[in-house]
């Protein structure tokens, strides 16, 4: 379904007032087209020197967006990629600068070309050469997405004033996916006998981008029964996804669907679906991110039919950065959000986020329940138009305040800005805390509120910035991890049941599957459930005998028994039974006699919260009296970053986390001595492998949990389904914050949202 023309708007504007008529100079650009991501290309951007000329120390920059992860470009080495000559029609010097950050945000990326030692007159020209091969270069390499307009942003300084303005035209060129490298079956995760739904399919190049590059049959296989799907669907070149609609299964199960080629190989397996009588259906949504009218890529009308058509999301917003967002674009987002949410089919939520920064609270998503609120930014520091800076609210407190009695929600979030939750708080409008995004996993968030006595659920979202809501690859950039997704347990897909579900917190979030997480507790006496949190508000409690996740309750019992029902798209490796930010349980897929000879390594953590939290793992893993025999690599998501077995006896690195982990497995041929030595430039140590058991063995590094764990698995899991009771003990003084860390086989988390239970005094 197109999204309707109207409610586009231009998402690079050139024109800058006062600049009408003004003769900068022209631009002229080849070769012109569409080019596969990643890809090595040679351009060759012409500058013709307008009415006013270039004066000596005048200079020319193209820019780029922030998020473009095509590499550095360089000058020196004329046989390495990315390297880019210039040179003039008239002889003049020419002196090329790279500047990372040399240029107003989103066009951070800079290439300037200074004329120094010369002028240039009306009618001469510059022309660079990207990817420049005469040298031997591969070429210039291209971003790791998919971009409809790549544009090479052209600023002219004619009078070496330091002040630059944009040509009215500069070109561009389309980015598109490469070749099918991993295919998708994506199915919802939770539906009730008889409820219809859809699957998805689409395949994938090495980037995460959906791809077109196909055609041919495909054949599917169900599990169990499912009433309307075909027995194999035709792929058309050029379509990037599928989506088979008005599927139904009629029995209490478990339905998993493989998606075949035409000599039956598995290409994949889909994420399970639960069918199950109860109050509730599953629907996932990505409620944060941006497009290109901010801080993103591409127009926001392909944000969202990414996240409906390409991503199979339910519900989903657009959260861009408040002091970039004109009022124009405020308007266009509300009325986009009004065309498109259609309930029983996808939900869209106006919003944006309030972009302060972290001394006066850090970024926090706001969403509305419905249409043409006024935005209330944190300031307008990059808007023009400043006739409504009345309207805005310096600090999280005063933007609680401004949203009283707005149909609203809030959730904190730690992107470039972590949100700082303990300057302000309001327990009607901040409902959840944002652990996982592109930026990486904060856990330290849901604590945080915990020592607060907030009462908060728990979201996952990207925060994408590469046109790719709903899944959200981090690419090759300082992004790195790949975008969440939360999932909301509620009757119907509507924006009044979504609300309901986000105010009282029944909903889970994952680094980005689609498994189906039940968690609840059960009273062995009398338990009270509140619909609202009792201490600030004036609420009647229900007598409950069990309650669900996100629920606030009390009782008079000393322990709880947890009920936990997991099933996965991979085994289950541990779930983890928390109190506050105490693990107290934690039931693994496979017992201490399972255990083989497979080894794994992780490395997680940041360096500290803020902007810079990125940390490099650089170093190797060397086993002796040892040898590895098969070797696979954990949320490797930057495949150019280096993870490599070295011979049979060594694991070299150099990959980073954001919060979030990786690492990687091997399956060892052990003799009696087999030792692990690990050398990094945060931790080293050696470790002896007959004591590495079912338990971590950490190597603790500093900064943000940041550690390395060393564990055994059994050589083969095939658990992606774990049901199990578990008694708490109850805390005598506040709340039990009880909530679960679920991680799979192939490296991703799910986390519940918290039940808060607080005995009553004896």
């Amino acid at each position: 379904m197109a999204i309707p023309e109207d409610v586009m708007g231009d998402v690079w504007p050139q024109a800058v007032p006062g600049s009408e008529g003004a003769d900068y100079g022209s631009v002229s650009f080849s070769p012109a087209g569409a080019f596969a991501v990643r890809s090595f290309q040679t351009f060759s951007l012409t500058y013709t020197v307008g009415g006013y000329g270039l004066d000596d120390t005048g200079a020319i920059k193209v820019v780029h967006n922030f998020t473009n992860d095509g590499g550095r470009l360089q000058f020196d080495d004329p046989s390495a990629m990315n390297y880019v000559t210039a040179s003039t029609s008239n002889g003049a010097r020419l002196r090329l600068y790279w500047e990372p950050y040399g240029h107003q945000r989103p066009w951070n990326k800079a290439l300037r070309v200074s004329v120094e030692g010369g002028y240039m007159r009306c009618g001469d020209t510059i022309t660079i050469v990207y990817g420049d091969r005469s040298g031997g270069s591969p070429g210039y390499r291209l971003q790791t997405f998919c971009e409809s307009s790549f544009v090479f942003k052209v600023l002219v300084d004619p009078c070496a004033t330091g002040h630059f303005l944009p040509l009215p035209q500069s070109p561009s060129i389309s980015v598109v996916a490469g070749k099918p490298h991993l295919w998708k079956a994506v199915l919802p995760s939770l539906r009730r006998p008889g409820e219809t739904f859809s699957l998805g399919l689409k395949a994938e190049d090495l980037w995460g981008n959906p791809t077109g590059e196909f055609d041919g049959r495909l054949l599917l296989e169900a599990s169990e029964a499912i009433e309307g799907q075909p027995e194999f669907v035709d792929a058309v070149a050029g379509n990037r996804a599928m989506t088979i609609g008005g599927l139904k299964c009629d029995r209490e199960g478990v339905v998993r669907i493989r998606l075949l080629d035409q000599d039956r190989n598995t290409l994949a397996c889909s994420n399970p679906l639960v069918i199950q009588n109860g109050p509730v259906s599953a629907f996932w949504g990505d409620l944060h991110g941006q497009s290109g009218e901010t801080v993103g890529i591409n127009p926001i009308r392909e944000y969202f039919e990414f996240a409906r058509d390409l991503a199979f999301l339910d519900v989903t917003s657009h959260q861009a950065n408040d002091f970039q967002v004109k009022n124009s674009f405020w308007s266009q987002i509300n009325a986009l959000s009004r065309k498109l949410d259609v309930a029983g089919e996808f939900v869209v939520f106006p919003g944006y986020e309030w972009s302060g920064n972290t001394p006066v609270g850090g970024d926090h998503n706001v969403f509305f329940r419905h249409e043409d609120r006024q935005i209330r930014r944190s300031s307008h520091a990059l808007l023009a138009d400043r006739s409504d800076i009345g309207t805005d609210v310096a600090t999280s407190g005063q933007l609680f305040d401004a949203l009283q009695g707005e149909d609203c929600v809030v959730y904190a979030h730690v992107g470039g800005r972590p949100a700082d939750i303990s300057l302000a708080h309001d327990p009607l409008l901040r409902t959840a805390v944002e652990v996982h995004s592109d930026w990486g996993t904060f856990e330290w968030i849901m604590t945080d509120s915990f020592d607060l006595g907030y009462r908060v659920g728990l979201v996952c979202n990207s925060d994408g910035h590469k046109g790719r809501p709903g899944a959200s690859y981090p690419g090759a950039s300082e992004f790195g991890a790949f975008g969440g997704l939360t999932c909301f347990l509620t009757g119907e897909l509507s924006r009044d049941a979504i609300f309901e579900c986000l105010r009282r917190r029944h909903h889970y979030g994952t680094t980005g599957c689609r498994m189906h997480v039940d968690v609840r507790a059960s009273f062995k006496g009398v338990g009270y459930l509140y619909t609202r949190d009792p201490r600030h508000h004036d609420v009647e409690p229900v007598e409950v005998a069990e309650i669900i996740m996100g629920d606030i309750a009390r009782t008079g019992d000393d322990c709880i028994g947890l009920n936990v029902n997991v099933v996965a798209h991979a085994p289950v490796e541990r779930i983890d039974v928390l109190n506050g930010a105490d693990t107290v349980a934690t039931v693994r897929g496979y017992d201490e006699a399972e255990l083989g000879n497979r080894i794994r390594v992780i490395w997680q953590g940041a360096e500290y919260r803020g902007r810079g939290r990125q940390t490099s793992w650089r170093g190797d893993a060397r086993f002796s009296g040892a040898s590895v025999t098969r070797f696979e690599k954990v949320n490797a998501w930057n495949p150019e970053r280096h993870l490599a077995l070295e011979g049979d006896d060594a694991v070299s690195f150099d990959t980073i986390t954001t919060g979030n982990f990786g690492g990687f497995d091997v399956w060892l041929d052990e003799g009696p001595d087999a030792e692990l030595r690990i050398e990094t430039g945060h931790v080293s140590g050696k470790i002896d492998l007959k004591k590495v058991g079912l338990e971590d063995h950490i190597l603790d590094a500093g900064g943000l949990d940041r550690r390395i764990r060393i564990f055994r698995l059994p050589d083969v899991q095939s658990r992606s389904t774990i049901s199990t009771s578990v008694s708490l003990p109850l805390k005598a003084l506040g709340d039990n914050q009880i909530w679960i860390r679920v991680t799979t086989e192939d490296g991703y988390n799910a986390w519940s949202s918290p039940m808060f239970v607080f005995r009553e005094p004896v």
